[in-house]
């Protein structure tokens, strides 16, 4: 074999390769695009039904305005708001979950079983979302991606501080 095959055989390697890379890295960003948009979902979802509780009888007038004022700062809350809007209104949910043995109606019963569904269903997009970050962060950190700049511009994946609480 002479050089100029083996030569170019490793050029079309490490081309195939760099390929992969970007293939792979771009759809790491895609995963991560899509978890976050089934996370905001729920968690609008989640604003919302809080919305419904507060106008409903399962709460004291108290409860209610401080539920209602939650529910909209965290579903009009700018990216940067974001995490303390969904810590606020986590903390508002919780006072009033620790409180609803008095609930007698039906329709209250239903918004705070599908409420205790959909915080299982955050959790556990929250943990996917987080998955999806972490792997793409770790994708990014490569010496050949960096070198090569495949992320091109696509803007590094975050964890947004609420993620980490206890919702």
């Amino acid at each position: 074999m002479s050089t100029t095959f083996i030569f170019l055989l490793v050029i079309a390697f490490i081309a195939w390769y760099l390929s992969y890379s970007a293939t792979r890295l771009d759809r790491l960003h895609h995963r991560v695009e899509t978890s976050w948009a089934n996370l905001d979902a729920l968690l609008q979802r989640r604003a919302a039904i809080a919305l419904e509780i507060a106008r409903s009888e399962a709460s004291d007038p108290a409860a209610a305005l401080l539920l209602t004022h939650a529910a909209h700062q965290a579903r009009d809350a700018s990216v940067r708001e974001r995490s303390s809007a969904e810590t606020g209104l986590t903390g508002a949910l919780g006072i009033l979950l620790a409180d609803v043995d008095h609930v007698t109606g039906d329709n209250e019963r239903a918004l705070i079983s599908e409420l205790r569904e959909l915080t299982e269903k955050i959790k556990m997009a929250i943990a996917i979302h987080i998955d999806a970050v972490n792997r793409t962060q770790l994708v990014r950190k490569k010496p050949l991606i960096r070198l090569f700049r495949l992320a091109g511009t696509a803007p590094a994946p975050v964890i947004y501080e609420f993620e980490s609480d206890a919702i």
